[in-house]
């Protein structure tokens, strides 16, 4: 019997209550250290059947700022890895100077090209910040970021 090919989409990112205007966030998150990477959320995209991947889109999305400063400046990036493995980084670090204390939203999305460490099912997705000034980074994620896998399943 032929693989079958199979397109799965979840968006695991930033549950919760429900809210009146259907936004969700992740808990907040706040850096401590200067320059040191804190994971804002984190998750594991298992489809119910395992195969090939064959493909991976990404629709990213977070907000960012200070908590008091206006001249802290954040760092992020967003990772995937093979379950367990080593993080692999899905875009260079983005840097936002002086980014203040509103909330800036930031969206990454595209289709990822398969390396060695981000081949395989299942894997997993992080967000990463670091901030130049101590205990004044924050971010979170939001609940319309999704993960798109085209797998060819036995």
């Amino acid at each position: 019997m032929a693989p079958t090919v199979v397109e799965h989409t979840e968006y695991p990112f930033a549950r919760g209550d429900l809210t009146s205007n259907g936004i969700q966030w992740s808990a907040e998150k706040d850096t401590a250290t200067v320059d040191t990477d804190v994971v804002v959320e984190s998750v594991t995209i298992k489809p119910p059947a395992l195969g090939e991947v064959l493909e991976v889109e990404f629709g990213l999305t977070a907000d960012f700022r200070a908590v008091s400063s206006s001249t802290a400046d954040l760092i992020y990036k967003w990772q995937a890895r093979n379950k367990g493995g080593t993080w692999v980084d899905l875009h260079g670090a983005v840097t936002k100077s002086n980014i203040g204390t509103s909330y800036v939203e930031e969206v990454r999305s595209g289709r990822f090209k398969l390396e060695t460490n981000f081949n395989s099912l299942p894997f997993e997705v992080r967000l990463v910040v670091q901030c130049n000034e101590a205990n004044e980074g924050r971010a979170r994620t939001k609940n319309s970021s999704y993960v798109r896998v085209k797998y060819s399943a036995s």
